[in-house]
């Protein structure tokens, strides 16, 4: 299963993330090497927010990275949300049972 993380960013976050950066993508690579994070990266212009995807069996993965990560604990996240992904086509999808 699919889980979607999304971010909202404080404003004027590219400048603000400069001193937590490299310790964010540790954290993701991190998860990338587990097999959890699958893909990740922030929306552009406007640049206040991001979206990160999770593979699992539940949404802990996906929570617990969010509660660890540099960008949430030093305030540069002002809102995050786990979502379930109900992928249908591409690699990993699983088709949900309807």
């Amino acid at each position: 299963m699919h889980y979607l993380l999304f971010y909202d960013y404080v404003e004027d976050y590219i400048a603000k993330r400069v001193p937590l950066r490299k310790q964010h993508l540790a954290l993701l690579r991190e998860s990338h090497e587990r097999g959890d994070a699958v893909m990740a990266g922030a929306l552009a212009e406007p640049h206040r927010g991001a979206v990160l995807v999770f593979r699992g069996d539940s949404p802990a993965a996906a929570e617990s990275f969010a509660r660890n990560d540099p960008y949430v604990k030093g305030g540069l996240v002002t809102k995050w949300e786990v979502k379930k992904w109900a992928t249908v086509i591409g690699d990993g999808a699983e088709m949900p049972q309807l």
